[in-house]
């Protein structure tokens, strides 16, 4: 039986709030999981993770990046050096709170500052989960944001919606290539941006754990 309490570390250069999600018998992997750019860590999407990686023993810390602590609504203006920061806050903190493995991971926005934070630096976590990477704004295929993945030596497990309008499949294929790192590319059947649907709501959050475990003990 897991549980779940508020987290708070002010500690770093940015604070970090979120959520700690521990299981009865952790292991010795911590994930750290953010939201996208319109939302927080109380999505149905990052709780479902949470719980399915907490029954895997994986110990989960959900959290706010710095952009969304400081206003309830909206998408980040220019913060992506200070979110960033936050994710690199929030893996000292788990360090300090015992954790042996850091995984980075984050929906849309909160994916890629995740990679581009590892793309910095190499050895702040040991594996990246990037939900829905939001490859292009929608019906702009030109405007790619990939030009740090050469710079990624750290292994990637995508997840991506097969109708998600920030990147087609073919898509994701051809841009994971541009990274020297191992990657794994999991694609969700009818499924678009937000990856949860009536249909795989109860099996894909477990679904995710299963694949991304798997990835990392390869």
């Amino acid at each position: 039986m897991e549980t779940v309490r508020a987290f708070t570390d002010g500690s770093g250069a940015e604070p970090v709030r979120g959520f700690l999600h521990v299981p009865a018998q952790p292991g010795p992997g911590m994930l750290i999981l953010t939201h996208g750019a319109g939302a927080n860590c109380q999505t149905t999407l990052l709780l479902a993770l949470a719980d399915a990686f907490a029954q895997a023993e994986v110990a989960v810390l959900r959290c706010d990046l710095p952009f969304r602590q400081e206003k309830p609504h909206g998408p980040p203006l220019r913060t992506a050096e200070r979110d960033q920061a936050g994710l690199m806050a929030a893996a000292e903190a788990m360090r300090r709170e015992g954790a042996k493995r850091i995984w980075l991971g984050g929906h849309s926005y909160g994916g890629r500052m995740a990679s581009m934070l590892a793309a910095r630096e190499p050895e702040l976590a040991e594996a990246l989960l990037l939900l829905s990477y939001p490859l292009h704004p929608p019906g702009k295929p030109e405007q790619l944001r990939t030009q740090h993945f050469a710079r990624i030596r750290t292994p990637a497990l995508f997840v991506s919606g097969m109708r998600d309008g920030f990147a087609a499949i073919a898509e994701l294929e051809a841009a994971r290539k541009l990274i020297p790192a191992r990657t794994l590319l999991v694609p969700v059947a009818s499924a678009g941006h937000e990856l949860l649907a009536r249909s795989n709501r109860e099996r894909l959050p477990h679904l995710i754990a299963d694949e991304f475990l798997s990835f990392v003990d390869a």
